[in-house]
């Protein structure tokens, strides 16, 4: 089944960063402010993680459209977390976690997981992108500066890979966009899947 409705879908995101993405591939969106709850269960692994949260994004998106009987699109969740040795390394809760943050991705490499999902009627439909970012090693000073500079806040890991990052990135394999909050080839795969090609 092909979706109408001038090709738009709903966003269950605010973040500018997946706002930016979905329109470098052409996808009109609507916005929506969702609030899931991001604690980490016992034991849960990185990608059950992410994965999970996405789709609750997207679940809860959906819910809404129904509830408020809004144009019926698909909705679109997402969630982006950095893992290293296996340690889930959330958004920090202030200047000093991401610092810490920072100081154990220092000379390492670690995995940013991005799960993304899509949400229409009954179709629940997800992805996980795995990609691997190592780091060259940084000074306490290199560290300090680039928490001044506020970047750290509501990321994963307490860094932007798009931002003044960049240049602590000696490896990347993997998906850049990814990286970034939003797995392009991930989510285009899923809307055409839906029969939304984006």
């Amino acid at each position: 089944m092909t979706i109408q409705l001038d090709r738009s879908i709903y966003l269950a995101s605010r973040s500018p960063r997946r706002q930016e993405l979905l329109a470098q591939i052409g996808v009109k969106f609507e916005a929506m402010e969702i609030d899931v709850d991001e604690s980490v269960t016992d034991g849960e692994s990185p990608r059950a993680y992410v994965e999970r949260l996405a789709r609750a994004k997207a679940e809860t998106g959906w819910r809404r459209v129904e509830r408020d009987n809004l144009a019926r699109a698909p909705v679109l969740g997402a969630d982006t977390t950095v893992a290293i040795d296996g340690r889930i390394l959330a958004k920090p809760a202030d200047d000093r976690e991401a610092a810490a943050m920072l100081a154990a991705l220092s000379g390492r490499q670690h995995e940013v997981l991005t799960a993304v999902a899509v949400k229409y009627d009954s179709r629940l439909e997800s992805a996980v992108s795995i990609s691997e970012v190592r780091f060259k090693t940084l000074s306490k000073e290199e560290i300090a500066r680039y928490v001044a500079t506020g970047e750290c806040e509501d990321k994963a890991g307490a860094y932007g890979i798009q931002g003044h990052a960049a240049r602590f990135v000696a490896e990347l394999r993997g998906s850049f966009s990814g990286v970034v909050g939003l797995p392009l080839y991930e989510t285009a795969q899923l809307l055409d899947r839906i029969g939304y090609p984006a």
